[in-house]
């Protein structure tokens, strides 16, 4: 009786959990929270591929869109975890928990963190007429003009908004929001001199930048950009004590609970594949870096950057619902 007791519980465990040697045995769905086309599709696609690959196993890209992320994270955390359901995880879902209330998961203990792949930075931009060539002469511009600077946003709430209030609070400064409906409409508002400054992604200025056409005067990275190496930090520009790291990210994810054999085995093609050059230059493209966290380093994270949001958006006020 003992005997068929033990052979019936290795039977459910076996069931509940893939075998790592057996781990995977049928196709992988990445659940992509964003539109088809977007910059986070588009390295979805390239992570997909190379885990097709690397697994023996294709990894469906299945995109689920909405409400910057949190549609898509609502099916992935509601999802068997079981390995078979993997998410691309973004740093606005580190933002939403503060912008939106009732959220139907929490990013911290709804998923199991796999690996953080990608980071990218916000550029913050004027316009040649505008005379000022630092970002400490665009402050004493906006002390010496309180309220009569204007600048774009992606609207209440986006990278863009946030960067340019983290700004503002450092600075001690006052000017004024314009929201837009994304990065392109900044660097037009921006190129057509409507506004005097904005905070888009770095890819979406950077030829103007490079071109001439607008003003870069600081990155909101960790460190200078490649491309633009002139360029300072937000660090920089204020000194550690009020200077500021907002960078934008996309790594993997699955569902809290999902085996660590599954874990690391995705974790470890991930490693992999970050050690590959073409795999490295086809998700670093203009103002992103390549990098690899692994699944530890990662949720040691993940609690720090929820917080680092949350207090930004509580010092501005801002909300979406």
């Amino acid at each position: 009786m003992g005997r068929l007791l033990l052979l019936g519980l290795a039977l459910v465990l076996g069931f509940a959990a893939p075998a790592a040697a057996d781990y995977p045995d049928k196709p992988v769905r990445l659940i992509v929270p964003f539109i088809a086309g977007s910059t986070p599709d588009t390295a979805a696609r390239r992570i997909a591929q190379r885990l097709t690959v690397d697994l023996g196993q294709q990894v469906i890209v299945e995109n689920r869109p909405g409400a910057a992320g949190n549609i898509g994270a609502e099916v992935a955390a509601r999802a068997p975890a079981d390995g078979y359901t993997l998410m691309l995880i973004a740093s606005s879902h580190t933002i939403n928990p503060a912008l939106y209330s009732g959220l139907k998961y929490d990013i911290v203990k709804d998923f199991a963190p796999i690996c953080l792949l990608q980071r990218g930075m916000n550029l913050m931009v004027v316009p040649p007429a505008l005379p000022v060539k630092t970002a400490q002469e665009f402050i004493a511009l906006a002390k010496k003009e309180p309220g009569k600077l204007y600048y774009a946003s992606g609207g209440n709430g986006s990278p863009a908004h946030l960067a340019a209030e983290a700004f503002r609070l450092a600075a001690g400064i006052d000017y004024t929001h314009v929201p837009y409906k994304g990065a392109p409409e900044i660097v037009r508002a921006l190129l057509a001199d409507q506004v005097q400054a904005g905070f888009p992604t770095f890819d979406a200025a950077y030829g103007q930048a490079k071109q001439g056409l607008l003003r870069p005067l600081a990155v909101t990275g960790e460190k200078r950009s490649k491309v633009l190496p002139d360029v300072p930090t937000m660090l920089e520009v204020f000194g550690p004590q009020k200077g500021f790291v907002l960078d934008g990210w996309l790594g993997l994810a699955a569902p809290a609970g999902t085996p660590v054999e599954a874990i690391d085995r995705i974790a470890a093609a991930m490693k992999k594949a970050s050690e590959d050059p073409a795999f490295r230059d086809g998700l670093e493209g203009i103002g992103n870096e390549a990098v690899f966290l692994g699944p530890r380093a990662f949720a040691d994270m993940l609690p720090g950057d929820v917080r680092k949001w949350d207090a930004l958006v509580k010092a501005i006020g801002a909300k979406l619902d």
